[in-house]
């Protein structure tokens, strides 16, 4: 089965498509970023709100300076974590590796 992606993930997926074209329109944002209309709209509205993203004069999204600093960051955060969760992995693994050990003593 597949892994959902949570809330930020999608966000990240939006910001980056927006600001990877230097601008995007909902049917872009929506096939890029792998997400049915009602919730791009969700989305969108959220994002927004938020003040992360602006629309132009011709229909298409913009990154706003708020956006481009959250993309940098929520990217900082996503490489910090990765780098967490394989050292978690690393830690679980040789507590196996100690368990077998002990166990075969």
């Amino acid at each position: 089965m597949g892994k959902y992606r949570n809330k930020l993930e999608i966000v990240s997926d939006i910001l980056s498509v927006v600001d990877n074209n230097d601008g995007a329109r909902k049917t872009r944002i929506m096939h890029m970023a792998n997400l049915s209309w009602e919730l791009l709209n969700r989305y969108l509205n959220d994002l927004k709100e938020a003040g992360l993203l602006s629309l132009s004069s011709t229909d298409c999204y913009m990154l706003t300076l708020k956006g481009r600093r959250f993309l940098d960051r929520i990217s900082e955060y996503s490489k910090r974590r990765e780098k967490i969760e394989a050292q978690l992995k690393d830690v679980k693994n040789e507590r196996v590796t100690l368990e077998n050990l002990f166990s075969y003593a």
